[in-house]
């Protein structure tokens, strides 16, 4: 694939992965696609499940710049906080050098930095780690273990994350979603979830005081090898943050296209 495939490939697989996150949260959010943007909004604490993201290819300064006025007011609309995705190669040269001073225009300010990735890398061997065990998450206690971890890693209050992911039948059932378990405690945390022919990696965590033991790059492991297995897929992809992006090109990932979130300014 080209980088501009693979840009479109990050974004589309962005908006059908939290199409059913957010609906899985909340039969009755609001997931609309319009003109030029996606919406999947559950509006719920859990910040990551309220999402707008821009979905037009080589959009230049003037229709990025409507396209970010209407984002903005779909957020101000919102009960609960959440992020602009925004994925940068998608917009023409012009426009990815004027975003920022246009999101500032239309009252959004940048919160931090991704990367989307992708690779054919599937499947791996089956992965281990001297200090870990790994456990599936079939129950409330186990999507509560992991909703804390990603709390804690991405420094949301505890019930932010609960209120995204206790409940969900989906984590349960559905995703290859795995506690990574150190002396029986959980520590880190992944999934990989189905998405029109690839695998799709979804919040990796790690509790602050375990990082840099590789424990991140081992459940992650574990959920693509176990997410392969059963479906017998060969793509994955994801969208890493600064903290992550230098582990999974160790995996087999790919950078495509640079995402900027994006929140309403203060």
């Amino acid at each position: 694939m080209t980088d501009r495939t693979e840009s479109i490939e990050s974004m589309e697989q962005l908006a059908l992965v939290w199409r059913a996150m957010v609906l899985d949260r909340d039969p009755g959010a609001d997931v609309r696609d319009l003109p030029g943007i996606a919406v999947r909004w559950a509006d719920c604490r859990f910040a990551f499940w309220n999402c707008v993201t821009l979905t037009e290819v080589d959009a230049d300064t003037a229709l990025v710049g409507e396209r970010l006025r209407q984002a903005a007011d779909i957020m101000r609309a919102k009960q609960h906080p959440g992020f602009l995705w925004l994925f940068e190669d998608l917009l023409d040269a012009e426009a990815r050098a004027r975003v920022r001073a246009e999101a500032e225009k239309a009252g959004l300010e940048y919160a931090f930095p991704g990367t989307g990735m992708a690779g054919d890398f599937l499947p791996i061997p089956e992965p281990a780690h001297p200090e870990l065990t790994f456990a599936r998450v079939t129950t409330d206690d186990h999507l509560r273990a992991y909703a804390d971890l990603n709390s804690r890693a991405y420094g949301f209050p505890l019930e932010d994350g609960r209120d995204g992911l206790l409940g969900s039948t989906l984590w349960k059932k559905q995703a290859h979603a795995y506690l990574g378990l150190r002396d029986g405690v959980p520590v880190t945390c992944a999934a990989t979830v189905e998405a029109d022919g690839r695998l799709f990696v979804v919040l990796v965590a790690t509790a602050p005081e375990w990082e840099r033991r590789g424990y991140g790059e081992a459940v992650t492991r574990k959920a693509l090898y176990e997410g392969a297995r059963a479906t017998g897929l060969t793509r994955a992809t994801l969208h890493a943050t600064a903290a992550g992006a230098p582990v999974y090109p160790r995996i087999g990932f790919r950078p495509n296209s640079p995402i900027g979130f994006y929140s309403l300014a203060q």
